[in-house]
């Protein structure tokens, strides 16, 4: 077992780390530490660890850097498990892993696999993006791109909060096209293409979302402008944003988004602007999670 853990996250998540590894040392495991030393380094760790065999390579951390491992793991026999020592931990809520790093450890030692279905995002640049829960373009991804990351290291969710109502003021809220599975293009302010159901932590979202089947859940969002963007926020921490009306959900097996300075973000990291084509990775990934 190889755990991949970015060194800069902070004290309270080097103490959270110790933890599990105590958990995992007190079941009898022996897990090698990685540290990474620049984005992406994550992607490369995970590559080695799965060609000299490694069987399971962790995770620990938040959404970005499960992607990153999920990346290198990408068409190979090694698993992938988490320690959810991120901000909002989103595919951990959706996934029913503990948060607690002790439950988190025992959950690798003892769990069961399962499959994930990442998806993939293309940009006009010839980049690409694996992700593991969700893509958006748009506001979401303004407050994204814009985080001070000093904000988000003292304040944890409640960075994106006030950075969103940074944003309200100044986003222009640029109009873009979404196609569907080649369908007609439909014009939008802010788009979603999920893997799961929840958003943000764990606010619902896509309730017909499932991460370990084929396809995404989209949301769209037609209306823009700064009172429209304060009501979606509003009503997420309710879970009423999938009832809203406006608010358009629809599945998919790709999706085509096209616009100008269209800010991009993947798992809750700035990953560029529009175009983007998303698409299914080309095989699942699996992973150890909880029983039952």
């Amino acid at each position: 077992m190889l755990i991949v853990f970015n060194p800069t996250a902070g004290r309270r998540r080097h103490r959270r780390l110790a933890q599990a590894l105590a958990t995992l040392r007190a079941k009898g495991l022996r897990p090698e530490l990685a540290e990474t030393e620049r984005p992406g380094h994550a992607i490369a760790l995970a590559r080695e660890a799965a060609w000299r065999g490694c069987p399971l390579v962790v995770a620990a951390g938040g959404d970005g850097t499960i992607a990153e491992v999920a990346a290198g793991l990408a068409g190979s026999s090694a698993g992938l498990g988490i320690l959810p020592l991120g901000t909002a931990n989103v595919l951990a809520w959706e996934l029913g892993v503990p948060l607690a790093p002790e439950a988190a450890a025992t959950v690798l030692a003892e769990g069961a696999p399962r499959w994930l279905r990442p998806g993939v995002a293309r940009f006009g640049d010839g980049r690409m993006r694996l992700f593991v829960q969700m893509l958006g373009a748009g506001f979401d991804a303004a407050v994204v791109h814009r985080l001070d990351l000093r904000w988000k290291r003292a304040l944890g969710r409640g960075a994106y909060v006030l950075q969103g109502m940074r944003e309200l003021g100044r986003y222009p809220f640029p109009r873009f096209t979404a196609a569907l599975d080649g369908g007609p293009a439909q014009e939008v302010t802010s788009a979603i293409v999920t893997k799961g159901r929840l958003y943000a932590g764990r606010h619902l979202l896509a309730p017909a979302a499932r991460p370990g089947e084929p396809g995404f859940q989209v949301a769209l969002f037609p209306r823009g402008g700064a009172l429209a963007a304060a009501l979606y926020g509003a009503a997420l921490p309710l879970d009423l944003l999938p009832r809203l009306p406006g608010v358009v959900l629809l599945p998919a097996r790709r999706v085509v988004l096209h616009g100008e300075e269209v800010p991009v973000q993947a798992d809750g990291d700035a990953v560029g602007r529009l175009p983007v084509v998303v698409e299914e990775a080309a095989s699942p990934i699996r992973m150890v999670l909880p029983r039952g």
